[in-house]
């Protein structure tokens, strides 16, 4: 090849290359467009546990995606008050929120189920009926007739049953009592004698103080401590038996879902699903210093009673029965998800239980 072929076709090759690159450029960006969402939260940023699993999605979401996608989440007041969350996203106001579906169990039952409903699904099995049973499925396609998906984004794993300003040893000790207490367990009280209130988690301190409430459930030992409710209620009840798993989902508008591209699709799921373990194991890791400190602190702990547990969990099959002639939404995932329970605590009871109530029994021997 001479001299003058050699670099007329180099020359031109770097051309094609200029030309490659340039043409590449736009394309990228078209893939990988910047995107910003705003997440409200139904919780105040002193929570850090709960209200810091929108955090851990955000973060998880920008590293995913080289910062093209964000997501900036607000703590409840900030954009709109907590129990406005969801309605804020279907709205379109924000693109995000992460909240509790029960907290909107007053525009249709079936949001109960999302978060746990009384005598439901512990936090294995509730991660289990979402992920590998039909829960994710059967809930955004009742979250769609609301103008939502959602996944699940947290959990805070069994909660304990409030605190109380007197001793509940009888169902007659629960009648007239004002609680606050939240989803479908609210109504199941309200059958035993209790006057349900709904009250957003950062009130709960002043309505207990002015005994605007005798009584009020919020989560557990380290988010409870945090906010002292121990100051003005001392008896704390366990366990929270309508919370055996609660959820704490990632709300979205679903028009914004739809248009994300899929890869961004998949780095929220992602982050999401990292948020729902990372949640559940800080608050293992963090209520039993709280418990102990809240001991010592004043507070009694007491277990609700047998006749107390047998009368609510009846007050509650009722309940789900009365929805279900009238929801079909309801019925729907409500069986789907007592086919799951039935069979998957037929399992826990052999090896799990047994090995926990062993090592239990060790630990408190003295033994551990």
């Amino acid at each position: 090849m001479d001299r003058r072929s050699f670099f007329k076709k180099a020359g031109t090759a770097s051309a094609g290359a200029v030309a490659a690159t340039a043409l590449a450029a736009p394309a990228i960006a078209q893939e990988n467009p910047k995107i910003a969402w705003r997440m409200t939260s139904s919780f105040p940023k002193s929570l850090d546990t709960i209200y810091g699993g929108a955090e851990d999605i955000a973060k998880h979401v920008a590293a995913a995606t080289d910062g093209n996608f964000t997501i900036q989440p607000f703590a409840a007041g900030e954009i709109v008050p907590g129990l406005q969350a969801v309605d804020a996203v279907a709205a379109g106001t924000v693109e995000a929120a992460h909240t509790t579906s029960y907290y909107f169990v007053g525009k249709d039952p079936t949001y109960a189920i999302g978060t746990a409903i009384p005598f439901g699904l512990n936090s294995r099995l509730t991660n289990a009926w979402f992920y590998e049973g039909n829960g994710n499925t059967l809930m955004n396609e009742f979250y769609a007739t609301q103008g939502m998906y959602a996944l699940p984004a947290g959990n805070t794993g069994a909660q304990m049953g409030g605190w109380f300003r007197k001793e509940i040893n009888t169902l007659d000790d629960l009648k007239g009592v004002k609680m606050r207490i939240a989803g479908l367990a609210g109504r199941v009280m309200e059958k035993v004698g209790v006057i349900p209130q709904q009250i957003a988690g950062g009130d709960i301190y002043p309505a207990l103080e002015k005994g605007t409430i005798d009584a009020a459930e919020f989560v557990g030992p380290y988010d409870d401590l945090k906010l002292g409710f121990h100051k003005v209620a001392k008896y704390y009840y366990y366990p929270g038996w309508w919370e055996g798993g609660p959820t704490v989902h990632a709300f979205f508008n679903l028009e914004k879902w739809s248009g994300l591209p899929k890869h961004y699709q998949a780095a929220l799921s992602d982050a999401c699903a990292y948020a729902n373990t990372n949640m559940l194991a800080k608050y293992d890791t963090k209520n039993p210093t709280a418990l102990k400190q809240l001991v010592a602190e004043g507070a009694t702990l007491r277990p609700f009673s047998q006749e107390i547990m047998e009368a609510c969990f009846q007050a509650a099959t009722g309940i789900y029965s009365e929805i279900s002639g009238t929801n079909q939404y309801f019925k729907k995932i409500y069986d789907d998800q007592t086919a799951f329970k039935r069979d998957a605590y037929l399992w826990m009871q052999l090896s799990e239980y047994t090995f926990d109530t062993f090592m239990m029994i060790q630990q408190r021997a003295g033994k551990l």
